[in-house]
């Protein structure tokens, strides 16, 4: 099955004719090709698609409205479909990428109904004397063409998260997808053009991300970048970009806390290391990473967690009773690996896996684990990796958490109410959960992190604004 680009409305190979293939990680089967775009074909994207943004925004809101809700009725009837497109190149799991389909959905909805009610304002009369005649309002506008990158993790929902409110807010979209999973957002992008949106207005261009992702935040028509991926890219497209200074929005790496204390439910603490760790393959940005247990129950929590990983199914992903599919491609399951041999190497015990078979990499557990470990620090293991840090007190537990760079998503278990929000305020990160992995999102959130997790939030009412400027018209001397 191969496909093309999406530039201007047509399909397009690329203006050279390579090709890049799209593999199955779990049978390594070669699913098809997709056009590796030339910078050619990424200025012309941009450019049809700044014609199209012009168009796309004299379209009124109702309408744009309208062709969402059509957007997501052919989602729907294309349901099975696209899940399936998903874990063949994915590997993710068939029942998560329903899951995940339907998440889609729901955030177009989301961004829509959001948009409904994006105000603008009235500045109170008589503020300053200088202006006590005058009529203040400001009102939100596009900002123009917004890249949109996409990381392979969560095509579906991430495509979402980006696409939905820039085009709900008038905006024209150029989409990079993963190059591991670019089919899906080439999918739903023709669904977009299907369901009445300007064609011009989305343009998709698949390819070798760093260069693509160059050529894409030097142009100058580029109003805004919003990516997820790692710390390295978010940082090389910070600086890149700097030329022109478009709006910057990064949600980048990870090494998630997840604090279990000696008063907590200890099967519930395993069951949330196990959905937080081994969903996805361990393949999730906000993922318990670093796993903090207190020193009176580390013995036991270990041994009801090896209990529970022993009962897992790794496999083939379509099958219904598979718990855990691979890792995206082969060489992540070896970095993957490699990472666990380095914390070996610093002291760490393996006790549980630690093997790979292609892309497919055994759910690990290292004990031993202490804070002066990379692992323990900046090291994010994007697999299914659990790390067991140590520790006495809370004190020692926040300090833990807060030492690395990365600052995304954290949970606490514990019953003690006041231990938790403590914890809730002192870790240095977006998120706390309580009673929970940090393993956590809802589409209204304000997801995203401090420190060199990122910059920028994504959620309904967040990401409107964040795709909008506010413009200020002011009625001079009105009431005079």
């Amino acid at each position: 099955m191969d496909q093309k680009m999406l530039i201007g409305g047509c399909w397009a190979d690329a203006s050279d004719k390579k090709i890049i293939d799209d593999i199955n990680p779990f049978s390594e089967h070669l699913i098809g090709t997709v056009p590796s775009a030339t910078k050619e074909d990424v200025d012309k994207a941009i450019e049809l698609a700044v014609e199209g943004q012009q168009e796309w925004s004299m379209v009124p809101l109702y309408r744009r409205i309208e062709i969402f809700d059509k957007y997501r009725q052919l989602i729907t009837d294309h349901r099975e479909e696209l899940a399936r497109l998903m874990t063949e190149e994915g590997g993710k799991l068939y029942k998560d990428s329903l899951g995940e389909i339907d998440v889609h959905g729901y955030i177009f909805r989301a961004f829509a109904e959001g948009a409904r009610n994006q105000y603008g304002l009235v500045i109170p009369d008589g503020l300053e004397p200088r202006v006590e005649k005058d009529l203040v309002i400001a009102r939100q506008e596009p900002l123009g063409v917004i890249a949109c990158i996409i990381p392979y993790n969560y095509p579906a929902e991430l495509f979402a998260h980006k696409v939905a409110p820039a085009l709900i807010t008038g905006n024209a979209v150029i989409i990079k997808p993963a190059s591991d999973t670019p089919m899906s957002a080439i999918c739903f992008a023709k669904l977009l053009i299907e369901a009445g949106v300007v064609p011009n207005a989305v343009q998709v261009v698949t390819g070798n991300g760093s260069k693509i992702g160059d050529w894409i935040t030097e142009n100058s028509n580029i109003a805004a970048i919003s990516l997820t991926g790692s710390t390295p890219v978010g940082a090389h497209i910070m600086n890149v970009a700097s030329s022109h200074v478009p709006h910057v929005y990064l949600e980048l790496g990870g090494n998630d806390p997840f604090i279990i204390m000696n008063d907590c439910d200890l099967d519930r603490a395993v069951e949330q290391t196990i959905g937080g760790r081994i969903s996805n393959a361990g393949q999730t940005c906000c993922a318990a990473k670093r796993i903090l247990v207190q020193k009176e129950i580390q013995d036991a929590y270990i041994q009801k967690l090896l209990l529970a990983l022993q009962k897992l199914k790794c496999g083939d992903p379509f099958a219904p009773d598979t718990d855990m599919g691979p890792i995206i491609n082969k060489n992540r399951a070896c970095k993957a690996v490699q990472a666990v041999e380095l914390s070996v190497s610093q002291g760490a015990n393996c006790i549980f896996g630690g093997h790979t078979s292609g892309a497919m990499m055994e759910p690990t557990v290292l004990s031993e684990v202490t804070p002066a470990m990379d692992v323990a620090n900046n090291l994010e293991i994007f697999g299914p990796v659990i790390p067991i840090i140590k520790f006495d007190t809370i004190e020692e537990a926040i300090m833990i958490s807060n030492q690395s760079h990365f600052g995304l998503h954290a949970g606490i278990m514990t019953e003690n109410i006041k231990t938790a929000l403590r914890v809730g305020k002192e870790l240095q990160c977006g998120c706390v959960v309580i009673n929970g992995c940090g393993n956590y999102r809802t589409a209204h959130q304000a997801f995203g992190g401090c420190k060199m997790t990122g910059s920028g939030r994504e959620g309904i009412s967040y990401t409107l604004n964040e795709m909008t400027r506010t413009k200020t018209i002011a009625f001079s001397d009105v009431y005079n």
